[in-house]
């Protein structure tokens, strides 16, 4: 089946209209800081105009025909491509980023929820432009098209791939989309007026505290402070700790504990596995600076679980400068950027489930060994994993790979050093934001070359969509029946 190329383009208008709100929103912040609105008001204007022309676009505007997957992946794609371009437009216009290339940058890092960035002072910027820089991360850590899923139904369309490809979760929380999607975004509102609330109570401004909840919920790491968190309290980084802790867990076991399902989050593998790694890893760089760094036990536990959440979580906020760390620190800081958060939850990278998959091959593969008649059976969640879709899981790792080896290699002929080509890669491909080398915490992307920068946007948003799902595109066959 061909794609429904003018119907997909009527639903991408439709999430057009979101980003259009969105920058009138931003222009509020704008009046309350007597700053110009301009720059926001005419984005929204451009933005309105162009979902107006998709909306004049021939065909029906109704259909009881069900989106295909070749649907979904278009709409997915091009929507997440279309919010980076126009969300460059207040950068440009306000002249806090001059160049296009720049702004298409940090905008493609805000909505992918990545927080890579190329702002050498960022607190110069007008207090909208943070607002906005900030809220792209919100818009896309719930997902432009889980939004656009609870206005699908007024078309009538059969919306669960669009969801499905976006956000990776598998498991229906109610049979009909539209209700997912809303619990979702009901969740996904708690958490952010829930930090919002702590923050403020550990003696943030109203701005940083919206700002920083923007981007811990999303998973995003864009801070409108230069030092990130490093300035704050141990009271606002335990904060902010457990929330990107809670933001890298999947939306659907926040469901079953609002519903006191216990037994769902129980019997879920890939929760208790997440928990257990970043527990793990924490203890393990808790001790490395405990032993070989002059810091108390409490600073070392809260440096070194602030950066292992925030990397495994793929939000990128830094409490600390990691690359001043013992290099078997921040080597550890470096493999644990391809970890990544929970399927359904706002984080990017490979994803925990993935990882416990790959675990169980490598088990069933040594029993095997062992035992070769013997009838092993892959489990995850207390359901067995057919063929299929492990092959599938195991594919996706092998890609992942391939294509971090193979943008990593461009990046050095581009003229980056061995651990500022591999992190940045890394780190973009994950949703990460700060690398090591040259991209670490405390520095940013702004030197790079224009083929770097666009290369990196490339691989933010492939990273986003799970590789796949924009990968399928460029495939010739895509647009043949």
């Amino acid at each position: 089946m061909v794609i429904h190329l003018f119907l997909n383009l009527k639903i991408v208008a439709r999430s057009l209209f979101i980003l259009a709100f969105a920058l009138v929103f931003s222009a509020i912040v704008a009046v309350i800081y007597s700053e110009s609105v301009l720059p926001l008001i005419f984005s929204a204007g451009v933005v309105f105009l162009s979902a107006g022309l998709f909306l004049l676009l021939p065909g029906k505007k109704n259909t009881e025909e069900s989106l295909t997957k070749k649907d979904a992946g278009f709409i997915v794609s091009v929507s997440w491509m279309l919010f980076s371009f126009f969300g460059a437009l207040p950068y440009v216009l306000s002249g806090s980023v001059p160049s296009f290339t720049d702004a298409f940058f940090e905008s493609v890092s805000g909505f992918t929820t990545t927080g890579a960035s190329i702002l050498t002072d960022i607190e110069v910027l007008p207090y909208s432009i943070l607002f906005w820089r900030s809220l792209t991360h919100w818009i896309g850590g719930i997902g432009i098209i889980v939004l656009v899923i609870v206005i699908l139904p007024v078309l009538n369309i059969g919306s669960y791939n669009l969801f499905t490809l976006e956000s990776s979760v598998q498991e229906k929380i109610q049979p009909k989309i539209k209700d997912v999607g809303l619990r979702l975004l009901y969740i996904y509102l708690s958490l952010t007026f829930a930090e919002v609330v702590l923050l403020l109570a550990g003696g943030m401004n109203l701005f940083e505290s919206i700002c920083h909840s923007f981007g811990t919920v999303a998973t995003g790491g864009f801070s409108p402070k230069n030092s990130s968190m490093i300035d704050y309290s141990p009271y606002i980084q335990y904060v902010v700790m457990i929330f990107m802790l809670l933001a890298g867990i999947n939306f659907v076991i926040h469901y079953h504990i609002l519903k006191r399902n216990f037994k769902k989050v129980k019997e879920n593998d890939e929760f208790w596995f997440y928990l257990i790694v970043v527990f793990i890893v924490g203890m393990i760089v808790s001790f490395i600076l405990y032993l070989k760094m002059d810091k108390g036990f409490e600073e070392s536990f809260r440096e070194a679980f602030f950066q292992v959440i925030s990397i495994i979580t793929c939000t990128g906020f830094a409490s600390a400068d990691y690359l001043l760390w013992p290099s078997i620190g921040w080597t550890i800081i470096f493999f644990i950027m391809f970890l990544g958060g929970s399927t359904g939850s706002t984080a990017g990278g490979i994803k925990m489930a993935r990882h416990l998959v790959l675990f169980k091959n490598i088990k069933r593969f040594i029993l095997l060994t062992r035992s070769p008649n013997a009838i092993v059976q892959l489990k995850l969640n207390g359901n067995v994993v057919n063929d299929e879709n492990n092959r599938n899981i195991l594919s996706f790792i092998t890609i992942y790979l391939l294509v971090f080896l193979i943008s990593s290699i461009i990046m050095v002929m581009l003229g980056s050093d061995g651990k500022t080509a591999a992190s940045s890669v890394a780190t973009c491909m994950a949703g990460i934001g700060p690398g090591i080398g040259t991209v670490g915490p405390v520095s940013n992307f702004f030197h790079l070359s224009v083929a770097a920068k666009l290369i990196l946007s490339f691989l933010m948003i492939l990273g986003r969509l799970e590789i796949l799902t924009l990968l399928m595109l460029f495939i010739p066959g895509y647009w043949r029946k």
